[in-house]
């Protein structure tokens, strides 16, 4: 039998090393980013084109490199951060796999400029996957200047996999703003297509939160710091009433490097028990120096997940500093056992005389069951054994002796309970067709069953066509405001929004201005409030980041879900007979009333054999 194991040509092992460092053109910004940073930059320079797919340019001022390091980069497994495997165990570079450059050129075009600072000229070296095409000598600034152009044009599959230009662009960012947060000490500046989006000059922790997110973002921070023989922390948290909806602004980072941890969230969440409302997050940037031979952050390709030796000890501590920064600056509720004065009686009241306790006379043979004729007074207004001082007492009464010889001769007989009032039935569903259970589901009788209705996501659904007929078929119509409404925004989230601009106009939105803190709102669509505006706004972000839907033909289909999430009726909202018959006449009215905008099942029919069976167990 012959032989079927041989070993893969470089060109395939380069490309499927690629696959798992570069998944898409973040990861490549997120690789030439921490290089320029280990190269000892000062400033780094960041430019996009069509959100990386044609051009991801970075220049750094770094030490730049010789024109041996130059070729050597490219080579698998070249790296100048470790030398043997104990160094593994104490990393303070960000890159230190060596597999970063050459799976990169194995899937681009690649221009590499360099130039040290002793040496008179630099190095050009170009590379097409894999291949070096040239390398020549060049005049160029002190540094490295990275270019890859044309990302993935040998796997056509893995660029038709890519996401649309907005959702690139916002990965982009993100890793953009990560490593940006782990170095305010350097200057960072993007470009995405001849547009500046950032200019970070070097400045504190506070400063560089605040230029990334916006000047509101100051009033908001709640500064966290602990030393201890573990580890330091430090950093900020934002204060209970700026939590959001969505997990967005949370931010760790161990050692200047950005990563993932839902054990240290838990610690964070778990010092805001009692100060967040149901379903709220935080938002924190909380840095962490640890040793670095206690952790281990070789466990994944992308360096965003890590292991703690103690990570016990990190949770608690992490815990208790949070809680008491809360505390200290008056965030969170505390305990204080200090006496209050205010409680004290006035010494100008101890020497007065003692209010008297009103006397009230009781009747101890008062009997209300005792008559002395056989009718009845209904207008008996007391029915007590008590009688206040201030009152009239009746005619029989002897006040010598207090007592009464007839009180109440008339007792009203008590009106049995009617045995409908022992149900909580609301009246209005005495005469209508439908009912709400719990105010989230709708029982509504059809003629071989009973259908159960959740009434959000039956809300969702015919708010979903409606938008989606309004934008894509009809004139949107848009109604304008008395006064224009300003909403801050990071600086991502405006260049987000002025990308699908032309989009949400089409839906009945009109932009006055756009500024560097936020976008000014002349009119919205006539279906929605004022007071909805940032609702639907940052819900619409939220959904193009998280890709939702995944396979969409454009933002119109975004939007009509956004929009429909945002101004659907919520569980817990109680509605009336009317209203829960015009949602299920509205839903079965729809295209697809089967299911949610979200592919969740609308409502269920119970046919009456399958009650029967319940009944006939």
């Amino acid at each position: 039998m012959s032989d079927i194991i041989q070993l893969l040509p470089d060109h395939v092992a380069n490309q499927i090393a690629a696959g798992e460092v570069v998944q898409r053109p973040a990861s490549v910004v997120k690789e030439l980013l921490e290089n320029a940073i280990d190269a000892g930059a000062e400033t780094i320079t960041l430019l996009l084109k069509d959100a990386g797919k044609t051009l991801i340019q970075v220049i750094d001022d770094g030490k730049g490199m010789s024109t041996t390091d130059a070729r050597l980069c490219f080579e698998r497994h070249a790296t100048s951060k470790i030398k043997e495997a104990q160094d593994l165990f104490n990393l303070n570079t960000k890159g230190f796999r060596g597999e970063a450059l050459a799976s990169i050129a194995a899937i681009a075009h690649v221009e590499l400029k360099t130039k040290q600072a002793t040496e008179d000229v630099g190095t050009c070296v170009k590379i097409e996957g894999s291949t070096v095409v040239s390398q020549e000598v060049v005049n160029s600034a002190k540094g490295t200047s990275i270019a890859v152009k044309n990302l993935f044009y040998n796997i056509p599959a893995r660029r038709n996999f890519l996401k649309s230009d907005t959702v690139e662009t916002r990965h982009i960012i993100d890793e953009f703003q990560r490593v940006a947060l782990a170095h305010p000490a350097i200057a960072f500046i993007l470009h995405h297509n001849g547009n500046e989006v950032y200019h970070l000059k070097s400045s504190n922790l506070r400063k560089r939160i605040v230029g990334i997110f916006g000047g509101k973002t100051n009033e908001k921070l709640v500064p966290i710091e602990e030393h201890t023989d573990i580890l330091t922390i430090k950093g900020f948290v934002a204060k209970p009433e700026f939590a959001k909806k969505k997990r967005g602004e949370q931010f760790f980072f161990v050692n200047d490097r950005f990563i993932k941890s839902s054990y240290l969230n838990h610690a964070v969440v778990n010092a805001f028990e009692g100060l967040l409302d149901n379903n709220a997050h935080p938002s924190y940037f909380l840095y962490l120096q640890v040793p670095p031979n206690s952790i281990d952050i070789n466990i994944h390709p992308t360096k965003t997940e890590i292991k703690f030796d103690n990570e016990k000890n990190v949770y608690a501590i992490l815990r208790a500093t949070v809680k008491h920064s809360l505390g200290q600056y008056n965030v969170a509720p505390v305990l204080d056992f200090n006496r209050d004065a205010t409680l004290d009686t006035p010494y100008d009241f101890k020497d007065k005389q003692t209010v008297s306790t009103p006397k009230i006379i009781v009747d101890p043979t008062f009997n209300p069951f005792k008559t002395e004729s056989g009718t009845i007074n209904h207008n008996s207004n007391s029915r007590s054994g008590v009688l206040n001082k201030n009152s009239n007492p009746p005619q029989n009464y002897k006040k010598d002796t207090g007592s009464w010889e007839a009180l109440y001769a008339d007792i009203q007989p008590i009106e049995p309970v009617k045995q409908e009032q022992l149900f909580d039935v609301e009246k209005e569903n005495e005469t209508g067709k439908t009912f709400q259970i719990q105010k989230k589901y709708i029982l509504s009788s059809i003629k071989s069953g009973v259908v159960l209705i959740h009434q959000s996501l039956a809300h969702q659904r015919i708010l979903y066509e409606e938008f989606l007929h309004n934008i894509t078929v009809q004139e949107a119509s848009s109604q304008q405001l008395l006064f224009p409404v300003s909403i801050s925004f990071t600086k991502s989230d405006i260049e987000m929004i002025y990308s699908i601009k032309s989009d949400l106009e089409s839906t009945g939105f009109v932009f006055n201005e756009f500024t560097k803190e936020g976008v000014v709102i002349g009119g919205i669509p006539t279906s929605i409030t004022e007071s909805q505006i940032t609702l639907i706004l940052e819900q619409l972000l939220d959904d193009i980041k998280l890709e939702v839907p995944d396979a969409s033909f454009s933002h119109f289909d975004i939007m009509a879900k956004s929009f429909a999430k945002s101004l659907a009726i919520k569980t817990g909202t109680s509605l009336t007979v009317k209203e829960q018959e015009n949602l299920v006449n509205n839903l079965f009215s729809c295209k697809e009333p089967n299911t949610s905008p979200f592919g969740k099942a609308t409502f269920k029919t119970l046919p009456l054999s399958e009650i029967d069976s319940i009944f006939n167990k």
